[in-house]
């Protein structure tokens, strides 16, 4: 039998190439003849560079060293060049909410987002995938722009500092000095649905996890706002919200298309192939719940599976909070199994591994069918 397992990671605890590797031991543990294919997956934030690499053959990281992190100290960054001239690069390693100390959520920007698209542009990429999940900051992407060229005004013609804060004075946006876009596009990779305004928009619905306050978030909205009627675009397109409005920045100045980063990855690190030659797929994250059919990795892997009227799907998870979809037939709780969240996170990989033996059990005993 051939398993393949394909889990996002468990976000905190384990990465998804650990998170696959865990479960497929604990998998040959109870069937040791089993064929396993272990294809870690990502949604567009962290981990989607790691993803991407492991799974395109002649795939290239490059370093991009002392770019500015959310709150302007350097760190280090990278893009993936593809055989085929892409550039991919991942917002989350080098504008991500675990970059800060503390979190700034009206000074946080995207400046590093951009010096790792302009090293990219410099290096002759003919186009530009950009996933965007995971930011620390809620500035429309007018970091990453201001850094490839774009000037932000506020009515004295003043450039304004970084951040979503500042933005509640923006008056206009110079646009003239913009590096050009590459020859086969921009494609902007999505973890959510969300628009960039209003209750279901950036500011509101991030916002509180990236440490605002109900201040802070009405003064977010307000620069989104303006930055909408400077820019403007279509604020309400699904996904626009994504990485404090970074998606909607990139398609308004930059003519960016936004798409579902998992269903992207998936087609990037080949799991339409990979689907085709197994007889079980075993997908996963930290938690499944509502939200995980909404632009997430087990959507994806589901989509894909049912696509193809390929093998049946199960899912391991930290924790079940929803119902099982169609078309999965079983699933292994980490909390469930370990006895509670916090033993569960402590110890992940060992966790994975009792989920990956549990669920080869299961099929032993005939309740998962094949």
């Amino acid at each position: 039998m051939r398993v393949l397992f394909a889990p996002d990671a468990f976000k905190g605890t384990v990465d998804a190439a650990a998170a696959a590797e865990a479960l497929a031991a604990g998998w040959l543990e109870v069937r040791p003849h089993d064929d396993v294919i272990i294809l870690p997956m990502a949604d567009g934030g962290e981990g989607t560079l790691d993803a991407v690499a492991r799974a395109v053959p002649g795939a290239v990281r490059v370093l991009v060293t002392g770019v500015p992190g959310p709150n302007g100290s350097p760190v280090d960054g990278s893009w993936l060049d593809l055989p085929d001239g892409t550039a991919v690069v991942e917002l989350a390693s080098v504008c991500g909410l675990p970059l800060l100390g503390s979190p700034d959520p009206l000074g946080a920007h995207t400046a590093g987002l951009g010096a790792v698209i302009a090293d990219a542009l410099r290096t002759g990429a003919t186009a530009l995938v950009v996933a965007v999940g995971g930011s620390a900051s809620t500035d429309g992407g007018t970091g990453a722009l201001s850094t490839l060229g774009a000037r932000f005004l506020d009515d004295a013609g003043e450039v304004l500092p970084p951040g979503g804060g500042p933005l509640s004075r923006l008056a206009s946006a110079d646009l003239t000095t913009l590096a050009a876009t590459p020859p086969g596009g921009i494609q902007v990779l999505t973890d959510v649905r969300n628009p960039l305004l209003g209750p279901r928009g950036a500011a509101h619905t991030f916002g509180p996890q990236k440490g605002a306050t109900p201040e802070d978030i009405a003064t977010l909205e307000a620069g989104l706002r303006r930055l909408a009627s400077v820019l403007g675009g279509d604020p309400t397109r699904p996904g626009a919200g994504a990485a404090g409005g970074t998606a909607y920045g990139l398609a308004a100045a930059c003519g960016a298309t936004l798409t579902s980063g998992a269903v992207r990855i998936a087609e990037l690190v080949g799991l339409y192939d990979a689907i085709a030659g197994a007889d079980l797929v075993v997908t996963g994250e930290g938690r499944f719940d509502a939200t995980s059919l909404n632009g997430k990795v087990v959507a994806a892997v589901l989509h894909a599976v049912t696509q193809a009227s390929g093998p049946p799907l199960a899912i391991a998870a930290g924790s079940v909070a929803a119902p099982l979809p169609r078309g999965v037939i079983a699933a292994a709780d980490l909390t469930r199994l370990a006895g509670s969240s916090a033993a569960a996170q402590a110890d992940a990989p060992h966790w994975l591994r009792r989920s990956g033996a549990a669920l080869a059990t299961r099929l032993d005993r005939g309740s998962v069918p094949t």
